[in-house]
């Protein structure tokens, strides 16, 4: 006598045990990237969106963009470019998506605001809502200040580059919606000054010096009870990822997300739920204090600095790109 079939259970991958946990994000502008993988946010920047420009996908909307505005200057058609593949995006997942403010203005208030401002304007013209929206600005003072400016007016904002717990604290202090603390770009810098020394296997996982830079953020926002969300970023391998399991978001690449959704779970939570805030937040810092506390922090220095370059860098790229066509 033969058996009855029964099916059997679907098997869970690590990307579907993490979503248990923690919002995944796309850390791309690849779109069918993020279709295939169905993030709820995506995150972009310069690099992504140069590398997306140039994709087969992203030609059309590069043309379109140079059709509706030939005469245009260059910067503007940038601004109408990143809505665009914004929008794109947006069509696509059901949260937000991350809209970055060109990093040449890290350090100019002004100049971030009135960006920001023109980007949300274009993203309501096409029919966004801002809340779907976060301005993504480096985590300079200026920055910063910027942002607390922004998030009285009704728009959301990501505040990028962060590495140190003085960044973190600021943009609690400007009620900021969100962080990203840069994992990857941490691990990368103490991997680089530690040299022949450097020991893997003793760097992995919870001990990854940027798994413990997200972590201990994480702890202080909930102990003192702020509301920013953390976004962990950046990160260099799947050890990164599951280690803040538990995190508001993460936003991962296409290639981690592949690898998380080809590997069986389950995944164990590593950052706990949140609970009661057990003291108040500490006293803001001054302009003096907060560029004095990121002075001592050398990693935290390097990589902001690095990162604006690379960003800016990437910007004046994409800037080439438009004017070659």
């Amino acid at each position: 006598m033969r058996r009855p079939l029964t099916s059997r259970p679907a098997m869970t991958t690590q990307l579907q045990a993490l979503r248990q946990y923690t919002t995944v994000v796309a850390d791309t502008g690849d779109l069918d990237a993020i279709r295939q993988y169905q993030p709820t946010d995506a995150t972009t920047n310069p690099t992504l969106i140069l590398k997306a420009a140039q994709s087969e996908l992203g030609r059309p909307l590069v043309e379109r963009v140079l059709r509706d505005a030939p005469d245009a200057p260059v910067r503007e058609q940038i601004q109408q470019l990143l809505v665009a593949f914004g929008c794109a995006i947006l069509d696509i997942i059901p949260g937000r998506v991350s809209t970055e403010v060109d990093a040449r203005h890290s350090f100019d208030t002004r100049a971030t605001l009135e960006l920001a401002r023109d980007l949300i304007a274009r993203y309501e013209r096409n029919g966004i809502a801002r809340e779907r929206v976060l301005i993504k600005i480096a985590a300079t003072w200026e920055g910063i200040a910027a942002a607390r400016v922004l998030q009285s007016e009704g728009v959301r904002c990501n505040l990028t580059l962060l590495f140190s717990p003085a960044q973190a604290m600021a943009c609690a202090d400007a009620k900021v919606q969100l962080i990203s603390p840069f994992v990857g770009r941490i691990y990368d810098w103490h991997k680089k000054q530690q040299g022949g020394a450097w020991e893997e296997a003793a760097n992995a996982g919870a001990n990854d010096p940027g798994v413990r830079s997200v972590q201990g953020i994480y702890e202080a926002y909930r102990r003192h009870g702020i509301a920013t969300e953390i976004m962990g970023a950046s990160f260099r391998n799947v050890g990164q990822v599951l280690a803040l399991a538990g995190c508001d978001l993460l936003t991962i690449s296409p290639a981690l997300l592949a690898e998380l959704e080809a590997a069986p779970g389950p995944v164990a939570r590593a950052l706990p739920a949140s609970g009661e805030a057990v003291s108040p937040a500490p006293a803001p810092a001054s302009e003096a204090e907060f560029r004095f506390a990121l002075n001592e922090d050398a990693m935290a220095q390097d990589k902001l600095a690095e990162g604006i370059r690379l960003f800016a860098a990437d910007a004046r790229k994409l800037e080439a790109l438009l004017q070659a066509r």
